[in-house]
């Protein structure tokens, strides 16, 4: 394949031009399983390439992280090379937790029958605004007492490293609720017309509930958004 914008020839269909600095993929998908994983590139809704990388599991207890790092890698580096504008992705929580640790890109976790399908209905969307302020910044501003201390202010963190949220306004604390010994659990809740949505983080018996701003500005947009956090709180194994 060449480069659309200069016609250098490009090492993998859909790679960045480091030629004329010019994407080639405004779009990935990626599909997950634990031995195997399809990166499908897009550009202006026409798929422009789908590379697999395959790995196989470990047994062995001591090679299990290493060969785990070193297919997370593999489709990292795709990522890398294609350098798109969004990253889709579904499929095996550890794999994807892998690959997001190699990456500095935020992804959009769906759950479709056809992911490439589901991707390029979301593009169609009107853009949402993206929050480049650091976790602590969206976290910052408050001596509130946060529920589960070390391990609650994690949960927290997943919710604030998505791109469209804003603000984390922490709420009381209600210690009247029914005890749970699930340990600490968190979830979003619907989101309002403006928007916004509700972060309800249980511990035990005790339950606060946290104010989340986000970029969307009406319920749809903002449902997209809640979907998105209850999908990273599932893969960090926090989602009731």
């Amino acid at each position: 394949m060449e480069c659309r914008q200069c016609a250098s020839p490009l090492d993998r269909p859909g790679d960045y031009c480091l030629v004329c600095r010019t994407a080639n993929a405004d779009t990935l998908v990626l599909e997950l399983d634990r031995e195997r994983a399809t990166v499908t590139a897009v550009h202006d809704g026409d798929v422009v390439s789908a590379r697999t990388v395959t790995t196989t599991a470990e047994t062995d207890e001591e090679q299990v992280s290493s060969e785990l790092r070193s297919f997370a890698g593999q489709i990292a580096d795709e990522i890398r090379r294609k350098r798109p504008e969004e990253v889709y992705a579904t499929g095996d929580r550890e794999v994807l937790r892998a690959v997001r640790a190699q990456v500095h890109y935020s992804f959009y976790r769906i759950e479709a029958d056809d992911p490439i399908e589901h991707a390029l209905e979301r593009q169609g969307e009107a853009e949402l605004e993206v929050v480049e302020a650091s976790v602590a910044e969206k976290l910052g501003g408050t001596h509130s007492t946060l529920i589960g201390g070390r391990t609650g202010r994690k949960a927290l963190e997943v919710v604030a490293e998505h791109p469209h949220v804003k603000k984390i306004i922490p709420g009381p604390i209600d210690a009247s609720g029914s005890s749970s010994d699930g340990g600490l659990r968190a979830k979003v809740t619907r989101a309002d017309n403006t928007g916004n949505v509700r972060l309800l983080v249980r511990d035990g018996s005790s339950v606060q509930e946290n104010r989340v701003v986000t970029t969307a500005d009406e319920r749809n947009m903002g449902e997209r958004v809640r979907d998105d956090i209850n999908q990273a709180l599932v893969e960090s194994e926090f989602k009731e």
